[in-house]
């Protein structure tokens, strides 16, 4: 018997998403032999207990029988029992300070650590991850920030809506303005935004189209690779050196700031990668983008006017250009942008977007966990067991260990 708890979000704000909604408890429990559900009780759930009880899921505060607990955000430390097997997204393989504490606890707790983050195919593509929802949600915002800031049109807010399609009729007979998006990225945050902006009829154009010819419908543009950055030294662009020297790369965002309406943000960022802007950049007087969807909400990161993530209830806040400081949103002018920085869009669609992530999980990670059999999709992702970092995350010692 494999017995699988599902525990309670304790992280504030509480996440309502889950990794496994209750209908696939279920199913999963009737596809693998010997496995057996307990859920911790909680009221702030997408799916509430009295829909895992009816699935005939078992519902128990006292988790430490099982063998394997799945979460989503990081666990209370206190709440983490020794020598199990966990997964959730552990925000630990940056070494991010806030969260060194509960890197020493996995540590001395023996704790099995499996980061969802870490989770990938042999080729290096993430297994598992709300990045679509994020970008499906990070869209609808953006466009009614700025449906709000020039009172152009209205939409709804997602979270009042029950589930994705419910998003989806709201875009019956509705139609944009001849506005210009910018959308970056290649990942799946671009593919639920790609998603988005194809519901509402949102025309795909060239970057030469798009820099130079004005249109009477909303159209966008794509934006990676070599459309957005360049070598320093000889304006080339190579895949694998970009991502092994970033460092030598240049960012080719600015000739869109002068026409675009909405950008949509959706790219991988960290350090060494050029900003798509700087500060100084905004005082330009050709710099015309009045609204930032920063999707992926790195503050102070690729869209350096991100400064500290907004909530789903306040979602925007404005950036003077001026005084380069926070200002109210929703003004009809081109000094504010207007920046939309939520860093938990899918909690907007929980349903969907938990119910996305557990058949993921189902599929590629589950098998190999109840078998407890080891393959490089588990190893690969394992930060710590029996109380040491394993060999891919042996550069965190210090961070793990002092």
């Amino acid at each position: 018997m494999i017995k699988i708890g599902i525990i309670k979000e304790g992280k504030i704000p509480q996440d309502n998403r889950v990794p496994f909604s209750p209908v696939q408890c279920k199913n999963i429990q009737e596809k693998f032999s010997g496995v057996k559900f307990t859920v911790q009780p909680s009221p702030n759930r997408c799916f509430n207990d009295d829909e895992y009880l009816s699935q005939g899921i078992e519902l128990n505060e006292d988790l430490s029988d099982c063998d394997i607990l799945f979460g989503v955000k990081e666990p209370i430390i206190d709440s983490l029992i020794p020598n199990k097997t966990y997964l959730f997204f552990s925000h630990t393989k940056k070494a991010q300070p806030y969260n060194q504490k509960l890197m020493k606890a996995l540590i001395e707790k023996k704790i099995r650590m499996i980061d969802y983050e870490c989770l990938t195919h042999d080729d290096g593509h993430r297994i598992v991850g709300f990045g679509y929802w994020a970008g499906v949600v990070g869209a609808h915002n953006g466009l009614l920030t700025y449906g709000k800031k020039f009172k152009q049109f209205s939409l709804k807010t997602v979270h009042s809506l029950k589930n994705f399609q419910e998003l989806k009729d709201t875009y019956e007979n509705f139609f944009l303005p001849p506005i210009k998006i910018a959308l970056t990225g290649s990942g799946r945050v671009a593919t639920g935004v790609l998603d988005i902006l194809q519901y509402l009829d949102v025309a795909e154009v060239s970057v030469d189209d798009y820099l130079s010819k004005r249109f009477t419908y909303p159209v966008f543009v794509h934006l990676k690779g070599k459309d957005l950055y360049a070598r320093k030294d000889d304006s080339t662009y190579q895949r694998d050196d970009f991502h092994a020297n970033p460092q030598d790369y240049t960012c080719l965002f600015l000739p869109f700031s002068k026409m675009t309406d909405i950008l949509m943000n959706g790219i991988y960022w960290d350090k060494n990668i050029p900003r798509l802007f700087e500060l100084e950049d905004m005082k330009r007087p050709d710099f015309n983008l009045p609204v930032i969807s920063d999707i992926t909400c790195d503050e102070n990161g690729s869209v350096p006017c991100n400064i500290g993530s907004t909530s789903i209830a306040d979602p925007v806040y404005g950036f003077d250009k001026n005084t380069m400081s926070k200002a109210p949103p929703f003004q009809n002018s081109f000094d504010v942008v207007d920046v939309m920085a939520v860093d938990n869009l899918p909690n907007e669609l929980p349903r969907d977007a938990s119910k996305y992530f557990g058949a993921f999980l189902e599929e590629y990670v589950l098998p190999d966990l109840v078998k407890n059999s080891s393959s490089g999709v588990i190893e690969r992702a394992t930060i710590c067991k029996a109380g040491k970092l394993t060999s891919f995350y042996e550069y965190l010692s210090d961070y793990a260990y002092h």
